[in-house]
């Protein structure tokens, strides 16, 4: 079967792919039996694999989770009966532990994730290019989808890059994932409400501060995992990142803004009655945003000995986060085919590290339909 891509922008992984954290997910926080909770086990040991096969620098280093208030100890149990039933290799540690892992983290209990690791996932999908086209896939950039018509012998998708006859079509569009399908003739429950999460990076004098990756315990009302410290394949420590509403699905800085998106997002009424619910965490996200030392005071909680000084801008990323017109936020992968049409609806974390294995559901999906 003859494959061909379609790929918007002038080079490959310039979006999410290219901008998250770079870390291999372990599965400890999703649900069992959930898609995430099983894509992101098997993916995360076929990437695994991949890197070695392949040459990409990837590092299993290891993670603490760490609760810091005595409120947050059930939260930290509940996250290690998961880890337990997902598989997840994991154990519950005290202080003294922690200080021996991560000497300069304030924290009276942690579970420590050893099989966490980093990876340059813009790395994974260049190698990843390169086999594929090895193989006779066609990758064609500059080739924004415009329209989607289907016919009885399939599909036929125009893009900027000329048009497209096609048996069967699969849209992983990621932050344009929902507009897409509505462009197949799917009319997608929910929406995608773009987040951006912005990082500082440590100055090359406070790295000793964090020696891999340190992670919160998870509020359960968010998919959010809350600012973290992660230590980067590339060299150099990150922190963050908040998530605060992107004012474009592209919107990387503060300052980039599309109409057409924010009218989008703001009249939406599943985002509205999510901000209306979530008003002042989302006023905690903003603020953190444009006052360094807000941002500051949350990482001291994992980190107290960190300072302003220690910290520079670093970049952004944006998640495409599926919200249902309830205002409840999507958490799981969704994936939905009809007879010739796979979309991809939602992909959020750990889509990155469950990459390639999703790949294979959706190839399993569309031989279903077949």
């Amino acid at each position: 079967m003859q494959v061909t891509i379609l790929e918007k922008e002038a080079e490959l992984g310039v979006h999410q792919t290219g901008h998250n954290s770079g870390v291999l997910h372990s599965g400890i926080y999703y649900k069992p039996g959930s898609l995430r909770a099983m894509n992101c086990r098997t993916g995360k040991r076929a990437m695994e694999e991949f890197c070695e096969a392949e040459g990409v620098a990837y590092d299993i280093c290891g993670k603490v989770i760490v609760a810091v208030q005595q409120d947050e100890l059930p939260r930290l149990d509940q996250i290690y009966q998961r880890g337990l039933q997902n598989e997840v290799r994991c154990e519950m540690i005290g202080p003294e532990r922690l200080a021996e892992l991560e000497p300069h983290t304030a924290g009276i209990k942690a579970i420590h994730v050893p099989e966490a690791g980093i990876c340059n996932f813009r790395q994974v999908c260049l190698k990843l290019s390169e086999r594929l086209e090895e193989r006779g896939v066609t990758i064609q950039t500059n080739a924004r989808v415009k329209r989607i018509r289907q016919q009885s012998s399939g599909v036929v998708v125009e893009s900027q890059a000329g048009d497209f006859q096609v048996r069967w079509l699969v849209n992983c569009a990621g932050l344009h994932s929902d507009r897409v399908a509505r462009q197949t003739g799917f009319r997608a429950a929910s929406k995608i409400v773009p987040f951006r999460g912005e990082f500082y990076g440590l100055k090359p004098q406070a790295q000793e501060l964090c020696r891999n990756l340190i992670y919160p315990v998870p509020d359960p009302r968010f998919p959010f995992l809350g600012v973290h410290f992660t230590r980067m394949i590339e060299g150099g420590v990150e922190c963050g990142p908040n998530a605060v509403l992107a004012f474009a699905r592209e919107g990387y800085r503060k300052r980039d803004v599309n109409l057409y998106d924010l009218a989008e997002a703001l009249t939406y009424p599943g985002f509205l009655r999510l901000a209306c619910r979530h008003w002042r965490a989302g006023c905690g996200e903003l603020w953190r945003s444009f006052n360094k030392r807000a941002f500051v005071r949350a990482l001291q909680r994992l980190v107290p000995g960190i300072r302003s000084q220690d910290l520079v801008a670093s970049r952004a990323g944006v998640r495409a986060q599926a919200v249902s017109p309830n205002g409840q936020l999507v958490d799981d992968f969704k994936i939905r085919a009809d007879e010739c049409i796979v979309n991809v609806d939602n992909a959020p974390s750990p889509a990155a590290t469950s990459a390639l294995n999703i790949g294979r559901l959706v190839v399993e999906t569309l031989a279903q339909q077949m």
